[in-house]
């Protein structure tokens, strides 16, 4: 019986460890991210979603994206260059202009310069 315990004792030492170290694998940042409206909201969000990604929310005022994610399994750059490729500068990756001109009309983020006119 002793033997039983102690085996079901080191069982639940060795779930509390792997679940403290699983907690400090999860990091939380912020970063900024252009759009528009609540086309871009959904696409964003939709875009940060990669494996090991646990939260994604798109502030439209402040265009800033909460992001918790699982760092053992994903990075913030593999992260950024998801978005990017959705047609959004996310943090230090810029999206293609082959990728920001696929974004429908209403999310066009980028102003136009003189220069373009």
């Amino acid at each position: 019986m002793k033997r039983i315990l102690g085996i079901f004792a080191l069982l639940i030492a060795s779930f509390s460890f792997a679940a403290a170290q699983e907690k400090k694998d999860i990091t939380t940042e912020k970063i900024k991210v252009s759009g528009t409206c609540g086309q871009c909201k959904k696409r964003i969000e939709n875009a940060a979603y990669i494996p090991g990604v646990k939260r994604a929310e798109w502030d439209k005022n402040t265009k800033e994206l909460t992001i918790t994610y699982r760092a053992s399994k994903t990075s913030l750059h593999q992260i950024e260059e998801s978005i990017a490729k959705a047609g959004h500068d996310a943090g230090e990756v810029k999206a293609s202009e082959k990728d920001y001109n696929n974004l429908p009309e209403c999310c066009a983020y980028k102003e136009e310069t003189a220069a373009d006119h």
